[in-house]
């Protein structure tokens, strides 16, 4: 290979680098050293992300099948971001004893996961796009079941593989059908024959059907809160955050790249959808006490509100969904943060456990206070101008009564993340979570999460940006 080829794939060359050094750490590293592979993955993982915001080439690899491009290259960042905050707020949960024998296996496999999403956002034809897509879903089921003194993380993982197996068979009928009617898998050469017939359409039905259940788009969604439960909080976040956002990117890729002849089909379908997400996922997260299932149907409600940059279906849509994807990862990281900090601490995850938390421990409700209001879209924290930004692309093509729902829904989110301000702020308890003072890395985590969302807050700068690369995909 080339330092050429090197340079176009290099993301994915380093992480397979990183697993690779990560499994020679597990053969050669002594028992009582292995406390030491947390920070050394963070280490080799920063270097990684930092290796990404570098200038590199674009170009294709394996005859078309690999694509990078300036979106593909940001995309990739985005979540990089993402999955170093997930890796150093994990390092307390690890040190437990029961995690200690384990720590090598939990970076093999989430930097696993992230190099499958890296070579779905890079794919060029759906055999690649498909791999890519197993290689992300297969270790993350393992994840979900790491935690193997409890139950219901077994369970999770069991229904995580189960319904990705259902998901994975829907999208490959799908791709199935679109190979049979057009005779190849090449992303250009299918958008060129793809035409509006019923049966081409049947095929992109099943194709977004399989997509949507990565998303959890209503109604593929009844999987999420179970797993989101029994998975461990740390999967939890990433699961709800990374490989949502991955999913996404993919999604939004493949439409405006392969569907563009059926644009009015898969717009009038993800209008239907947009709507029921937002507005069931809002309905059950007022009905939740579990922070776990709470910030599930919170991340599906987001799910929706990120389908308005999607049916826009033009280069501010797309630049959108970048931005509010970025400004995502360091709300919701931010408040699984602090739920993480507290679990570790006093293994309470209920919504009442939280009733006079500012009273305890003020710092730790202000973030997740500040995290809250961003997922909200309250002005003038980095959520609101990511929404804005989402809301804008969708009145751009005339969907004034998408986002007229949206708004409405909004408010009805605003509600519901009030309820955990109230419990942290109003709410009197009698025995309230102790006062304590959360470790270095959490500490770190939780830092960069603020710091993210104060300077995604300067939006004109990040999004002018994100918006001047090249959309050439």
């Amino acid at each position: 290979m080339s330092l050429e080829n090197f340079l176009i794939m290099r993301q994915e060359l380093l992480m397979v680098a990183v697993v690779l050094i990560l499994l020679m750490a597990e053969i050669f590293i002594s028992q009582e050293n292995r406390k030491h592979i947390s920070t050394f993955s963070v280490v080799l993982f920063s270097l990684v992300t930092i290796a990404g915001f570098f200038p590199s080439p674009s170009g294709s690899l394996f005859g078309g099948m690999y694509i990078a491009s300036g979106t593909t290259t940001i995309m990739k960042n985005v979540l990089n971001i993402g999955i170093l905050l997930v890796i150093i707020q994990s390092i307390t949960w690890l040190r437990k004893i029961e995690n200690s024998e384990k720590v090598s296996e939990y970076y093999i496999l989430l930097i696993s996961t992230a190099i499958g999403m890296n070579y779905m956002i890079s794919a060029g034809h759906f055999l690649m796009f498909y791999i890519g897509i197993e290689l992300a879903t297969i270790p993350v089921a393992a994840l979900a079941a790491f935690d193997r003194m409890k139950n219901k993380s077994a369970e999770a993982g069991i229904k995580l593989i189960l319904s990705s197996a259902f998901s994975s068979g829907i999208l490959l009928y799908g791709l199935s059908i679109i190979y049979g009617t057009t005779g190849t898998l090449y992303f250009s050469e299918v958008s060129k024959l793809f035409t509006s017939n019923s049966l081409q359409t049947l095929g992109f039905i099943f194709f977004f059907s399989g997509m949507a259940f990565k998303i959890s788009i209503v109604p593929f969604h009844l999987w999420t809160a179970d797993v989101y439960e029994g998975s461990p909080i740390n999967i939890t976040s990433y699961l709800s955050v990374i490989s949502k956002g991955a999913a996404v990117f993919v999604l939004v890729i493949i439409l405006f790249t392969v569907f563009t002849a059926i644009v009015k089909t898969w717009q009038s379908t993800i209008y239907v959808v947009s709507v029921l997400t937002m507005t069931v996922a809002n309905l059950f997260a007022i009905r939740q006490q579990n922070l776990k299932r709470f910030l599930a149907f919170s991340s599906i409600s987001q799910a929706g509100y990120i389908l308005l940059g999607v049916i826009g279906g033009n280069e501010l849509g797309m630049a959108s969904i970048i931005y509010y994807i970025l400004v995502y990862v360091f709300s919701n990281l931010g408040a699984f943060g602090v739920v993480t900090a507290i679990s570790n601490q006093s293994g309470k995850e209920n919504m009442d456990d939280y009733n006079g938390l500012y009273h305890t421990n003020p710092k730790l409700s202000l973030i997740m206070t500040l995290a809250l209001f961003s997922l909200a879209g309250i002005p003038p924290v980095a959520g609101f101008f990511g929404k804005f930004f989402l809301f804008t692309a969708a009145a751009q093509k005339g969907f004034y009564l998408l986002v007229l729902i949206a708004v409405l829904n909004t408010i009805i989110s605003l509600f519901y993340y009030l309820l955990v301000v109230k419990a942290m702020f109003i709410n009197k308890s009698d025995s309230p979570i102790e006062k304590f003072r959360s470790d270095f890395p959490t500490r770190l985590a939780l830092g960069i999460c603020i710091a993210g969302l104060v300077i995604t807050g300067f939006a004109s700068v990040i999004f002018d940006a994100i918006r001047n690369l090249s959309f050439g995909i």
